[in-house]
């Protein structure tokens, strides 16, 4: 099955291109280059899910370029980062709201029988791919951690 989300880049990708927004442009065009760079590693065309993950790594990656920007004063670039985050934020799913995030992962602890905070690997291992794209890792990791806690 080909990627239905990317045809949607693909699609917004001429969008941008004929309104000549240029921000969109170059996010969208990095987007598909990674994206084609992972299809050569992995020799295989990418399913929804596999471009999901690399948006949300395009993502935390310019994140983390904001934070290194407003360190060092660059308000410009972070300006552009922030913009380029938006044009891509709108290809991955919903974001679960904290509440839902908490159900699924008390889900995953009863579904492994986790007990103690040594079990957070097994409850990871079943809890992300369920996630993809709708939260941060850091935060369902502290989320599980904290249950396992007490």
């Amino acid at each position: 099955m080909a990627a239905e989300i990317r045809s949607k880049i693909e699609e917004a990708l001429k969008e941008a291109i004929r309104n000549r927004d240029e921000t969109a442009k170059n996010a969208l065009r990095g987007l598909l280059t990674a994206m084609k760079n992972r299809e050569k590693e992995l020799m295989k065309e990418l399913d929804d899910q596999e471009v999901v993950k690399i948006v949300s790594s395009q993502v935390k990656m310019r994140r983390e370029s904001v934070e290194q920007y407003k360190q060092g004063g660059r308000d410009d670039l972070v300006e552009k980062e922030e913009a380029e985050i938006r044009v891509l934020e709108q290809f991955l799913p919903r974001p679960l709201t904290d509440e839902e995030l908490e159900r699924l992962v008390e889900e995953c602890i009863e579904e492994v029988k986790a007990k103690t905070p040594r079990d957070l690997g097994k409850v990871m291992k079943i809890i992300m791919p369920r996630v993809a794209g709708r939260a941060d890792g850091k935060i369902v990791n502290e989320m599980v951690r904290k249950k396992l806690s007490g």
